[in-house]
């Protein structure tokens, strides 16, 4: 099975049409507070130069369940990311209007396991999301084999062959990893990154 890849935080016109070239499985748009952050009009003018192989995502923290709704609408995206304490009621209201959904989690001493609360992938995120910084992928097995799991947290083209042949995920995510300065995506690096993903015989989880 080919490594699910998605490039997130994309803002411009030249980060969707590299990822999508590049062979990105997914790109996200980031609407909570970030120097990544774009508004809902701007996201459905970009969302509509993705062919529909390639899922939209809309990545939110700590947003009141009507907001997220009326923002997946209005961007026009595929799949709702969220980054917070929400409960399975919340994932299932989001469900009603046919989202794929992603949970993010910290890794911690807990080890989630994806769907149990309702969602479709689960994000296994480091301990300070949004950091930029690597964690100890292999100090254990960070979520069950064969589940729709994303490694994500300080990758780069320089790490995430070593990070997915260590954890066996299903996907893996980046954002800072691939940017020339904070929030402003480097071409060559989206490039670089898909590549390395993706290289080597080893399969995932």
């Amino acid at each position: 099975m080919t490594l699910f890849v998605k490039i997130c935080g994309l803002r411009t016109e030249q980060d969707v049409d590299t990822a999508v070239e590049a062979g990105a499985d997914a790109i996200g748009f980031v609407f909570s507070d970030s120097p990544r952050r774009i508004d809902p009009a701007t996201a459905a003018r970009l969302a509509a130069r993705v062919p529909e192989s390639v899922l939209t995502v809309g990545v939110f923290r700590r947003e009141p369940l009507d907001h997220v709704r009326s923002v997946a609408v209005e961007s026009g995206i595929g799949a709702v990311q969220l980054h917070g304490p929400e409960d399975r009621d919340f994932y299932a209201e989001l469900a009603k209007g046919g989202w794929t959904l992603i949970r993010a989690a910290a890794f911690g001493d807990s080890v989630p396991r994806c769907g149990e609360l309702g969602e479709d992938m689960l994000l296994l995120d480091a301990p300070v999301p949004g950091s930029g910084i690597a964690w100890d992928w292999s100090r254990r097995q960070p979520a069950g084999a064969g589940e729709r799991w994303l490694l994500a947290g300080g990758l780069t083209p320089e790490n995430v062959r070593e990070a997915v042949d260590v954890t066996r995920p299903w996907g893996v995510d980046v954002s800072s990893g691939v940017e020339a300065s904070r929030g402003v995506k480097d071409p060559a690096l989206i490039k670089a990154f898909v590549e390395a993903a993706r290289a080597g015989a080893g399969g995932v989880g």
